[in-house]
């Protein structure tokens, strides 16, 4: 089996997206506006298929209200039995209803894990305050919360960030951590690739650490792909073979390669007899083996 680990999916009919709505303003993986149109199931199985995946795991993303995105992609899943689909919702962990919130993801099948993004972009973060999450006793006593109850937490941060997480999910060893897009790389060489280098070593040595080898176009746009070789080299290196999963990001990395190339380009910078490991089995194990 193949799975993507990460993608999402958006009707514009059914659910809210204010970031996803504010046409004509950069974002920091580039104009948005060709992804500014309904992205729903049909078009991104028809291209993960042509690449020989049968399954997915959907995150959440930035939705007006996290709870009815989750119900939305819980009526896909169901209305689409043939195609193996979980997915990670939005729960604001430092909130008093997010046990509340918790309760009805409990009765979706489809909810295996939380993401509450920590780190974005530094004029996002500036704005959102969400840097301050990983400081925050009430973040760290709703992950606490998740962890008992078996959820797994994607972790979306920046290089600066990583030292804190390190420290922050030290103390919750029972949680299952997966980092998204590979730590938001900036450089591949440098100051910056050092930074990002030593985050990810701090990160690879907590045992309930995995890394999503993910996104990375965001953050390189270049049409060749080998520019990721040392990002996926180190994220390998350091997590080992069994902790790295492979995650499309689309429709967000559409901005800039067809899902065809982007997999190819990946696959091109992975030894292929990982590629089980990275394209499927991780993947499984990570999201769907724990239903």
């Amino acid at each position: 089996m193949r799975i993507d680990a990460h993608h999402h999916l958006w009707d514009l009919n059914e659910v809210d997206y204010p970031w996803l709505m504010e046409f004509g303003k950069e974002r920091f993986f580039g104009n948005p506006k060709p992804i500014q149109r309904n992205y729903l199931i049909e078009e991104f199985r028809t291209d993960a298929k042509n690449e020989g995946f049968d399954g997915s795991v959907h995150i959440q993303v930035g939705a007006a209200d996290g709870q009815e995105e989750a119900r939305w992609v819980q009526e896909v899943a169901d209305k689409n039995p043939d195609w193996n689909l979980v997915q990670v919702a939005f729960c604001d962990l430092t909130s008093s209803t997010r046990e509340n919130v918790l309760k009805q993801y409990s009765d979706m099948s489809t909810v295996v894990g939380i993401r509450q993004i920590v780190g974005r972009s530094e004029e996002e973060d500036r704005l959102s305050g969400t840097n301050n999450l990983l400081f925050d006793s009430e973040f760290l006593r709703g992950m606490e919360i998740i962890a008992n109850l078996g959820y797994s937490f994607d972790l979306q941060l920046t290089p600066p960030l990583m030292s804190a997480a390190a420290r922050t999910f030290s103390k919750i060893p029972e949680l299952n951590v997966i980092l998204c897009h590979a730590g938001s790389p900036k450089a591949t060489e440098g100051e910056g690739f050092e930074l990002w280098k030593d985050g990810i070593s701090e990160l690879a040595s907590l045992p309930n650490m995995s890394c999503k080898i993910s996104g990375l176009p965001m953050f390189f746009r270049k049409n060749d792909t080998s520019v990721y070789q040392p990002i996926i080299d180190t994220c390998l290196q350091s997590f080992g073979v069994n902790r790295c999963i492979y995650g499309s990001n689309f429709p967000v990395d559409s901005l800039y390669k067809d899902y065809g190339t982007l997999v190819n380009g990946y696959e091109a910078c992975i030894p292929e007899e990982l590629h089980p490991r990275v394209f499927g089995r991780n993947a499984w194990n990570t999201y769907f083996s724990v239903r």
